[in-house]
């Protein structure tokens, strides 16, 4: 039995070489023929020896695994998105930030081709390939690792110990161009519509329920950031040099680059060679390549801030403006969008394109028939740039903006200073009332399972709800008699209502919809004033001295709690149960640093940098990003920028070490 098992092992490590050469080396060392029939040798040993499965065998690559139902999982460290840039100025005042937050003079970059498919999350453990997850919205995504597995690319097993132990490693699952026309090649034959662009079908591949057809799809994988606790590696290039070396398919287009000059120079190289790449790129990431100054610099509620892309330019078409039509918004602002005459924009047929507001009609002197200039905002939102003049009908009148809401006829408002115009009548405009629930019931917010837009509507339309708080009256008897309600479905909704009583205070307070409190702002409020009657007597000049809180916040709170059917609302919440108050978290050691402020710098020995910032906190204290007047305390470890302490000593910040730290709390 031995010898079957070492000739299995034998069989599975020749088999993964080869892949690789293949794939990822693109220099194959066996004849296909030679592969299949090695392959089919493998196969059968494994069938007639089940003791010796493995899940990251070769021959788990052809799939056959059906998945009707993809899991959802949570991230263990979130997938942000990218902060855009568009020229080199934006590069500097970008450098400029991050400079100033951690007080050096330069940064070295790396230069990576931002790649144009479906985000893909690898988790490994002890050199096995263990789960593969969509990015979804970035706290949670997808379980494909079935379908992820027949990407030949991607190594299912790795010598962990010439990297690591363990580790998270991201990239993007693309569709190259050869692949994707003889795909549609295929499809056009056999009678069959030819698929729109690479990018799309790239992601539509990844939730396939038979995986088996994903095998057949020739899907690759570019791999280019590495995300783990492990401290072996120094620098970004580092880490993926080494990911390289073991089996992972890092593009060698990445550069190193020891100033924005060069970054940009970098950049203008493959806006012109783009074209000559086998797959498709809209841009190029620039990241800080010190993995201890990343950690530094930190993120912002939405993006790393030791990291941006620079978008190319957008790909522009033109086409006629048929009509405006105004929407309304969940807060009563008033979007103009126009209808154009299709025309295909970046691989879709665009109909419809945002017009953002008045200043912006005005702007471009828009008038209906114009023919106009469209293109994708960051790539993802249609948006008019400009009007081609010449062709301009010589009877077109300038568009007179709406007056009133065109939902429930209310006349418009625009305060001075405002872009937008808005509908006030919040409380009797249907499309207002119907997107205030689903803003409450989102996954952001109170997260209710079982309820989407359309069920919102559905309940609205019967009667059955008029404002958020009527969620919470819901009887099993009142949905059941509902057009196209099961009895499970109206079991679900019931369920998620009571289920999302759990919800902690920060979000409860995004969910009622202040305008302007997104989520970042929510948890501070929440943080800073503990509970909901706390904050409902906060005057303007309380509120506007929270740190990072502005004017314009601060206004639209005392506002909001001023207006009597807001209260009744969150009074009805309140009887219901739901959370507006803070748990304290149970693992608060003291109070002896409450009221002061600290910054973290440098590398650590007793600590790690999280496990100091979270130590602050249990003992009552706060981090904050940055050094300022408000600063309390520097803490300082190796390898802390000079100009960061020379900025703490002009303003009088007192400087501690690690030592002094742990005196303090002790």
């Amino acid at each position: 039995m031995f010898e079957i098992e070492e000739k299995i092992n034998t069989l599975r490590k020749e088999l993964n070489k080869h892949n690789h050469n293949y794939y990822v080396l693109d220099n194959a060392t066996i004849s296909d023929y030679d592969f299949d029939l090695k392959l089919l040798e493998l196969q059968k040993l494994e069938d007639e020896n089940p003791q010796y499965f493995d899940a990251n065998s070769p021959t788990q690559r052809v799939g056959g695994t059906i998945t009707k139902n993809f899991e959802n999982i949570i991230h263990n460290n979130r997938m942000y998105s990218l902060s855009n840039s568009y020229s080199i100025e934006d590069l500097y005042d970008w450098e400029n930030r991050m400079l100033k937050i951690i007080g050096v003079e330069k940064l070295e970059y790396t230069c990576e081709l931002k790649y144009d498919g479906a985000s893909i999350n690898l988790t490994y453990k002890k050199g096995s390939l263990k789960t593969a997850v969509t990015r979804g919205d970035g706290f949670k995504g997808d379980n494909v690792t079935s379908n992820i597995k027949t990407i030949k690319s991607i190594p299912l097993q790795i010598n962990s110990k010439e990297f690591l132990d363990e580790f998270e490693i991201r990239g993007e699952i693309i569709l190259p161009f050869d692949g994707f026309h003889k795909m549609n090649e295929e499809r056009i034959k056999n009678g069959e519509e030819a698929y729109k662009n690479p990018r799309n079908t790239a992601s539509g591949s990844l939730k396939l329920q038979d995986s088996s057809e994903v095998a057949k799809r020739p899907l690759d994988c570019l791999l280019y950031h590495v995300v783990t606790d492990n401290t072996k590696y120094q620098t970004h290039f580092e880490i993926l040099d080494a990911a390289r070396k073991v089996g992972f398919k890092v593009p060698n287009e990445i550069q190193l680059c020891k100033t924005i000059d060069a970054v940009f120079e970098y950049v203008k190289l493959w806006d012109k060679k783009r074209s000559e790449l086998p797959y498709e790129i809209d841009g190029i990431v620039i990241k800080v390549n010190s993995l201890h100054y990343q950690n530094e610099i930190g993120f912002t509620a939405k993006s790393p801030r030791w990291a941006i892309a620079y978008k190319f330019k957008a790909e522009q078409v033109s086409t006629i403006l048929q009509s405006i039509t105004y929407q309304v918004g969940r807060t009563g602002a008033i979007t103009p969008v126009a209808n154009l005459e299709p025309v295909e924009l970046a691989g879709t047929i665009v109909k419809r394109a945002s017009l953002h507001n008045a200043d912006q009609i005005e702007k471009f002197d828009i008038r209906i028939n114009d023919t106009v200039f469209v293109e994708k905002g960051g790539e993802i939102i249609p948006k008019i740039v400009g009007v081609d003049l010449e062709k301009r009908h010589t009877d077109a009148q300038p568009i007179k903006y709406a007056s009133h809401c065109p939902d429930c006829n209310s006349k418009l408002q625009r305060k001075e200073g405002d872009a937008k115009h808005y509908c006030i009548n919040e409380n009797g405009c249907k499309t207002q009332i119907i997107g205030k629930i689903q803003h409450f019931i989102s996954r952001n917010t109170m997260n209710i399972d079982g309820i989407g837009n359309e069920t919102v509507e559905l309940l609205y339309d019967n009667n059955l709800i008029k404002n958020y708080a009527d969620l919470y009256d819901l009887e099993l008897e009142q949905i059941l008699p509902l057009e196209r309600m099961a009895q499970k479905s109206a079991e679900n909704i019931i369920k998620g209502v009571e289920n999302s009583k759990q919800i902690p205070f920060e979000k409860v307070l995004f969910a009622i919809g202040i305008r302007f409190c997104g989520a970042t702002v929510s948890k501070k409020l929440a943080k800073h004033f503990k509970n909901i009657d706390n904050l409902i007597k906060a005057d303007f000049e309380t509120l506007k001295n929270v740190d990072e809180i502005g004017e314009r916040i601060a206004e639209s709170v005392v506002s909001f709690f001023k207006n009597q059917t807001n209260m009744e609302l969150i009074n009805r919440l309140k009887n219901n149960g739901l959370q507006f108050e803070i748990i304290e978290n149970n693992t608060a050691v003291s109070t002896k640093l409450e009221g002061f402020k600290f910054v973290v710098s440098g590398v650590f020995s007793k600590f790690s940098r999280n496990d100091l910032k979270k130590s602050i906190e249990d003992n009552g204290g706060k981090n904050v990003s940055s050094l300022s007047k408000k600063t309390d305390y520097l803490i300082a470890g190796d390898k802390m920028g000079p100009a960061k302490k020379e900025k703490a000593e002009k303003l009088e910040i007192k400087i501690i070490t690690e030592e002094q730290f742990i005196e303090m709390i002790s």
